[in-house]
């Protein structure tokens, strides 16, 4: 799923992307470490992976962050 950079905190490496129907997602740490990503700048376009679903209680979890590329 491709998304774009929103926001990112270099301290913390947590931020949040929106997709492209608008929808901003957060991601945590984990997720952008994931990516093997350095750092992150709003405006980026990325591809993420996700689990859960928008409908469920808990939401859509961000589980990667990277680059997209073409």
């Amino acid at each position: 799923m491709q998304a774009t950079a929103y926001t990112y905190d270099p301290e913390t490496r947590c931020g949040s992307v929106l997709l492209d129907d608008g929808t901003p997602v957060p991601f945590d740490a984990a997720a952008f470490d994931a990516g093997g990503l350095r750092l992150l700048r709003p405006g980026q376009r990325v591809r993420i992976e996700c689990e859960g679903s928008e409908d469920a209680p808990e939401g859509l979890r961000v589980t990667l962050v990277t680059l997209q590329t073409f």
